[in-house]
């Protein structure tokens, strides 16, 4: 029984010194962007920081000794006041209602979107998707009396049903746009198996296109509750009553109001920026895989 000739490895070493090369050149360019990248990281995160301190000190120290000194000890006098004063709390419930209505409203309305201008042979679609994305490119400064005349003649004005539409209105372009990458990306042979199957467009929509696209859900996700949370133009624009204000407007009334009790400022800075610290943190490892998911496509 014969065999094949088996052909003698190469030894001239040129495959392990090139790995070898890399390997060091690696190890090398990383210790150049840890040099140049930890101070530029504390040097973003030294006013959160600072704004820790400031919020965790009483009036007194921060009168007696500035705002610069570190606190001697942790008083949270701050956070009490902001929140038996009633600073925030109905600010809060807005804030939530309005994140999660809007959140909920435009993904949806987004995954249809894409869905029907990727899937649909729909005359001018690509027309209607810039048309949908160059929205976004308008400065909001020249649409604010526009919107704010269009919501009092709609007779939704001073309302959070009109913060919401407007919201909605300004994100959906682009999260139609990001998603219809996404669905165009998908293969075609899977919408083929699924039509071989029986199933039709809702069903593939449903059980099909939205479990593909969870991880771009998930990271979309993620950015519209941080832009929708830490809006305040629109909120100024749509809203008048002080109990209709989210959290970013009433955080302005506090450092009105608190001029001088920079505690109590940096206490409610904190707690209007900390659910949307836990929403990143909890979308993290969905974030940076699902804005470049499909992107070498």
């Amino acid at each position: 029984m014969s065999t094949a000739p088996v052909l003698p490895a190469r030894t001239d070493g040129r495959s392990t010194d090139a790995s070898i090369a890399g390997v060091r050149r690696g190890r090398r360019g990383g210790w150049r962007f840890h040099a140049i990248m930890t101070p530029l990281s504390l040097l973003w995160i030294a006013p959160m920081i600072f704004v820790v301190f400031v919020a965790v000190r009483s009036f007194g120290d921060l009168t007696d000794r500035g705002l610069a000194a570190l606190p001697l000890s942790i008083d949270l006098s701050g956070f009490v006041t902001v929140f038996t004063a009633g600073l925030v709390g109905e600010a809060l419930v807005n804030s939530v209602i309005v994140t999660i209505a809007t959140v909920f409203l435009t993904l949806l309305l987004a995954t249809w979107a894409a869905f029907a201008l990727s899937r649909f042979h729909i005359p001018f679609r690509r027309t209607i998707l810039l048309v949908m994305l160059a929205g976004n490119l308008l400065p909001p400064q020249i649409l604010l009396i526009p919107v704010a005349r269009i919501t009092e003649g709609l007779g939704i004005y001073d309302t959070l049903a009109a913060l919401v539409i407007v919201q909605v209105g300004f994100g959906l372009g682009f999260y139609t746009f990001v998603l219809h990458g996404f669905m165009r990306a998908i293969p075609p042979e899977i919408f083929e198996a699924a039509r071989v199957d029986g199933a039709g467009e809702i069903r593939t929509y449903w059980q099909l296109v939205l479990p593909l696209c969870r991880p771009s859900l998930a990271a979309l996700a993620a950015l519209a509750t941080t832009w929708i949370w830490n809006d305040l133009i629109w909120a100024l624009t749509v809203l008048r009553t002080e109990t209709n204000f989210p959290i970013t407007a009433a955080l302005l009334n506090i450092q009105g109001g608190y001029v001088s009790q920079w505690n109590v400022v940096a206490s409610g800075a904190i707690v209007a920026a900390l659910p949307t610290a836990i929403v990143f943190f909890a979308f993290q490892r969905h974030f940076v895989s699902g804005l470049t998911l499909g992107s070498g496509k």
